[in-house]
């Protein structure tokens, strides 16, 4: 599976909240050094946890009502969605293994 690039305000709650299994937003900008490094690990864990976890990207400046719902402040943000309410939410750049322990008991 690869990541959708394309999440909109339109398209948020049908492909975010609406998802049967856990979804990890990352808001995103392409000026974003981080943003960039992280690009690769989260295709990564997308392939490695196809069927169980869904990752979609929002670009913040493209989306502003959706990174101001958020609150995010700095980009890159992980959004940990499940059942259609946010479980955890982080700032920054991860390592791949910091990533999948920010989701990995919700699955």
């Amino acid at each position: 599976m690869s990541i959708e690039a394309a999440i909109t305000k339109e398209n948020f709650d049908a492909e975010v909240v609406q998802s049967p299994i856990p979804v990890l937003v990352d808001f995103w900008a392409v000026w974003c050094g981080p943003c960039k490094m992280m690009a690769p690990m989260l295709e990564d864990i997308s392939a490695e946890y196809e069927g169980r976890l869904k990752i979609v990207k929002v670009n913040a400046d493209e989306q502003p009502d959706l990174a101001e719902q958020h609150n995010v402040m700095t980009v890159p943000t992980l959004v940990l969605y499940k059942d259609g309410t946010v479980k955890d939410q982080r700032s920054g750049a991860v390592p791949k293994q910091g990533i999948i322990k920010f989701f990995k008991d919700f699955l």
